[in-house]
C-alpha cells in the first residue's frame, strides 16, 4: 500500500481556511470528550436527554433505526402471472445548469482505514494533488473515525471540506454522528445540493463494504454500525427528491458493493454506478487522476468518468502488486429494470425446476463452482456474494429465459476491469448463501432479494436441509392476499426464518450416502463410490490432511487439498496425494485452504499471526510448476460483515507464526494451536516440498448441497526418509 501520512500536508502546500467553525472549547481525558454540557463515552453521546449507542441516535423524539419503508423505487410481482413490474418515480424538477461544471460529495467514513492506515489522508492529498481547475470541486464530510492521522481533520466532529484549485477549505462543522444511520447521510447530500450545486454531481461512499447484506460505511465509534441497502435508499430519497434532480454517478470506494442489489436501490437515484465486485485493496481509487480527467473533460459523462475510475484503480492495483483480484464496474442505472424483469422470468424457471430435486441439486452443485467474492471459506469468514452472470450460466439449461438475462446484464455493464483471479466476472454480484451465517442475513435479503422466486429457490433449497421441516414447500408465504409480492415487504416476520438457526455442521451429512465406503485398496490407494442419493446431494470431493503428534496428544488440521481424481460421471473418487505440500522455509506445513480454482493455479489461504497481529496469508500455486506466488496477508470479513481493504505485503523481518485447528487425540477437545515463529528474509517465503518425515492422517471432505460435509474414516501415512508413502489404517 502506497504510504499515506496526513503530516505532509502542510509539507505540501496545503491551506486550510476555516469558513464555519464554532468557538466550542473540547477537552479530552481518558478517552471522555466533553463540550458545552455534552458528553461522550464509550460510543455514548448525552445531550439534553438525548442519548446515542449502538449506531441509533435520538434526536428530538426518540431513536433512529435502520427500518423503515421502501421509497424510491415500486416492484410488484402478481403472483397469477409471474411477471415483474417496476415504477421509479423520482420528482426531477430541478433546472440543471448548463456550465460544464463537477460536484463530486464524498462521504469519508475513515473507521480504521485512517485511523490505523492513514488511507483517507493519502485520497485527500491525492485530490488536491489533481491539476487545479474552478470547474471542478470535491466536498467532503469526515467521520466515523477515532483518530484522524492529521492535525487538520478533528476528531469527535462532523466536518465538511471543500477541495478545489489544490487548496482544502473547511466549509462546516456539525456535533459528531453516527456515519451509518440515514440522517448523517442524507443530511450531507441535502446540504451539499442546496450549497454547491452544479452541472454534473457525483457521490462516493468511502470506507469499508460488505455487499448486500451488511452494507457500507462501517463506523468504527458506533459499534461499526454501516448504512444498510435499505438506509440507502431512505437517504437518496431524502436527498435526491430535496435536490429535484439525480446524481450523474454514486460509486463505492470500497469493498465488494457491485451487486444488483445494490444497482436496484441506485438506479431511482443516479445515471451511473461504480462498484467493485470483490476487496478493494487500501490504497483504493486514484483521486489525482481522476481530478485530473475531470478537469480538462468538465462536460464529461458520469459513464466516462466511470471508465476513467476503473482504468486509473486498476492501473494503481498494478503499480502496487494488488491487482489479481481487481475488479471494477460501471453500471448503466437505466438498464436495471431490464435486467431484473428478465432475471425474474429466468428465477421463476429456476424455481420450478428446483422442485425435482435431481434438477436442484444439479443447479446448487453448479453454483457452488461459481466466481465468487470476499473469501468465502472457513479461514477468512463468508459474504456469500456470487456472480450473477455465472449463476445464469451455471443453470442456463433450465430456463429459456436465460440468454435474456445475460444479454440484459452485458446492456447493463457498460465497462468493467479486472486481475487475473476473476477474468470471467460478469461485473454485477448478488446474494448467494454458500454458507448461511443466521437468521438475520436471511431476513436481511429477504427484504431485498429482487425476484419471489429467486427468493423462493434459497428458502425452498435451505428449508430442505432443516430437520424440523417435514411440510411440503409452498411460496405462497411471499404474496399478500391479493397475490402481490412487493419489493422490500414486511410481509413475512423475520421470525420466519429461524429456522435456520436449528442448522448445524454435523461433519456427517446423512445425505451422503456410499456405493462403496471410503477403503484402503490392496494398491494403497484410498477409494470411495457414492450411490444414487449420495451423488444428488454431493456437491464437491476434497480432502482433509492433519498432521499427527501422538507424544503430544495433538493432532493439527493442515486443511484441504484437492489432490483428488474424481468421476462424476460414475460417482467414483480415489485420491491421488503425493505428499506435496506449502510450507515454509523452515519446514513448517501450513494449514491451507482454497480460496478458488483457476484455470492455471489455485489461491490458498492461511491462518497466520503476522508481527503480533492475527490474520490470513494469501498464497496462489500454479499448476504447470508448482510455483508459489505470496500474495500478502489479508484479515478477511469481521464479526460485523465488513470485508478487510489492505492486503499486507510480506517483508524482510516480518515474523509468521503459523494457527492451526487442533484437536486432542484423547478427548477429541477442539483448540487453536500455533507454530513457532518464522522469521521472513529476502525471497521466497513458502516452498510447495514433500512433507518432512512424520505421521499424517488422510480423509476424504464430501461437501453436500446443503453446506454441511462428510468426513470419512482416515487412513494414516508415514512420509519416509526416502520420500516415499506408505497407507495404513
Amino acid at each position: 500500500m502506497r504510504e499515506k501520512i496526513l503530516a505532509l500536508l502542510t509539507a505540501i502546500g496545503l491551506v486550510l481556511t476555516c469558513t464555519a467553525c464554532g468557538s466550542d472549547e473540547y477537552y479530552e481525558e481518558d478517552g471522555e470528550y466533553y463540550e458545552d454540557g455534552e458528553y461522550y463515552e464509550d460510543g455514548e453521546y448525552y445531550e439534553e436527554g438525548e442519548y446515542y449507542e449502538d449506531g441509533g441516535y435520538a434526536e428530538d423524539t426518540g431513536f433512529e433505526t435502520s427500518s423503515g419503508s421502501i421509497k424510491g423505487l415500486s416492484m410488484t410481482v402478481l403472483n397469477s402471472t409471474g411477471e415483474l413490474q417496476i415504477e421509479r418515480n423520482m420528482p426531477l424538477t430541478a433546472d440543471i445548469p448548463d456550465d460544464d461544471t463537477w460536484t463530486v460529495f464524498i462521504y469519508l467514513c475513515g473507521t480504521d482505514l485512517e485511523s490505523e492506515y492513514g488511507s483517507a489522508t493519502g485520497d485527500i492529498v491525492e485530490m488536491q494533488n489533481a491539476t487545479a481547475s474552478g470547474n471542478v470541486r470535491f466536498i467532503l464530510e469526515t467521520g466515523g473515525c477515532s483518530n484522524w492521522q492529521n492535525e487538520v481533520i478533528k476528531t469527535g466532529a462532523i466536518q465538511r471540506y471543500m477541495i478545489q484549485d489544490g487548496s482544502c477549505v473547511l466549509l462546516d462543522e456539525q456535533p459528531d454522528a453516527a456515519m451509518g444511520i440515514v440522517s448523517t447521510f442524507s443530511d450531507f447530500l441535502t446540504w451539499g445540493t442546496e450549497n454547491y450545486p452544479s452541472e454534473h454531481m457525483g457521490v462516493v461512499l468511502w470506507n469499508h463494504g460488505g455487499g448486500s447484506i451488511s452494507g457500507i460505511c462501517f463506523d468504527e465509534c458506533a459499534n461499526n454500525d454501516s448504512l444498510s441497502l435499505m438506509e440507502l435508499d431512505n437517504a437518496l430519497y431524502d436527498s435526491v427528491s430535496k435536490a429535484g434532480r439525480k446524481f450523474d454517478f454514486i460509486g463505492f470506494d470500497a469493498c465488494l458493493m457491485g451487486t444488483v442489489e445494490t444497482a436496484n436501490v441506485l438506479a431511482s437515484y443516479a445515471d451511473y454506478m461504480v462498484g467493485s465486485e470483490e476487496t478493494e485493496p487500501g490504497n483504493g481509487w486514484d483521486y489525482t487522476t481522476i481530478g485530473n480527467f475531470l478537469a480538462e473533460n468538465s462536460d464529461a459523462t458520469g459513464a466516462e468518468t466511470g471508465k476513467v475510475i476503473c482504468d486509473s484503480f486498476l492501473a494503481a492495483c498494478e503499480s502496487d502488486d494488488q491487482d489479481y483480484l481487481t475488479t471494477l464496474s460501471v453500471i448503466d442505472l437505466s438498464k436495471i429494470d431490464d435486467l431484473l424483469v428478465s432475471f425474474n422470468a429466468f428465477a421463476k424457471d429456476m424455481y420450478e425446476a428446483a422442485q425435482d430435486s435431481s434438477s436442484r441439486s444439479d443447479m446448487v452443485r453448479a453454483i457452488n463452482k461459481v466466481d465468487n467474492f470476499g473469501g468465502n471459506n472457513k479461514s477468512e469468514g463468508y459474504t456469500n456474494m456470487v456472480d450473477l452472470g455465472g449463476i445464469v450460466e451455471s443453470c442456463s439449461s433450465y430456463s429459456s429465459n436465460a440468454q435474456s438475462v445475460l444479454n440484459a446484464l452485458n446492456s447493463a455493464v457498460i465497462y468493467k476491469v479486472s486481475g487475473d483471479a476473476h477474468t470471467q466476472a460478469t461485473g454485477l454480484a448478488m446474494y448467494y448463501p454458500l454458507s448461511i451465517q443466521g437468521s438475520m442475513e436471511l431476513s436481511i435479503f429477504g427484504k431485498i432479494c429482487v425476484s419471489p422466486y429467486y427468493l423462493s429457490f434459497v428458502d425452498s433449497h435451505n428449508q430442505a436441509a432443516s430437520p424440523n421441516i417435514t411440510t411440503e414447500y409452498d411460496d405462497d408465504q411471499w404474496f399478500n392476499e391479493e397475490g402481490e409480492w412487493e419489493w422490500g415487504s414486511e410481509e413475512v416476520d423475520d421470525s420466519y426464518w429461524g429456522y435456520s438457526d436449528e442448522y448445524e455442521l454435523t461433519g456427517e451429512s446423512p445425505y451422503i450416502t456410499f456405493a462403496h465406503e471410503a477403503t484402503l485398496l490392496d494398491d494403497g490407494s484410498y477409494y470411495f463410490a457414492l450411490d444414487q442419493q449420495g451423488y444428488e446431494y454431493a456437491a464437491d470431493v476434497l480432502a482433509m490432511v492433519c498432521e499427527v503428534y501422538e507424544d503430544e496428544d495433538v493432532m493439527l488440521e493442515l486443511g484441504e487439498t484437492a489432490d483428488v481424481r474424481a468421476d462424476w460421471s460414475t460417482g467414483e473418487f480415489m485420491d491421488s496425494f503425493d505428499g506435496l505440500w506449502l510450507s515454509l522455509l523452515d519446514g513448517q506445513n501450513l494449514a491451507l485452504y482454497i480460496v478458488e480454482v483457476l484455470d492455471d493455479s489455485i489461491i490458498y489461504t492461511s491462518p497466520i499471526n503476522l508481527n503480533g497481529q492475527d490474520t490470513n496469508l494469501r498464497m496462489r500455486q500454479y499448476f504447470d510448476t508448482g510455483r508459489v506466488e505470496v500474495e500478502g496477508a489479508w484479515e478477511g470479513i469481521d464479526e460485523y460483515g465488513a470485508a478487510a481493504r489492505d492486503i499486507t505485503m510480506i517483508k524482510s523481518g516480518d515474523v509468521i507464526i503459523p494457527r492451526y485447528t487442533a484437536y486432542s487425540l484423547s478427548s477429541d477437545d477442539e483448540y487453536e494451536y500455533t507454530g513457532g515463529e518464522y522469521v521472513v528474509t529476502e525471497g521466497d517465503q513458502v516452498t510447495y516440498d514433500l512433507m518432512e518425515t512424520g505421521l499424517y492422517a488422510y480423509a476424504f471432505c464430501i461437501d453436500d448441497i446443503f453446506g454441511d460435509y462428510y468426513i470419512t474414516d482416515s487412513v494414516f501415512y508415514d512420509i519416509n526418509e526416502d520420500g516415499t508413502i506408505t497407507f495404513s489404517e
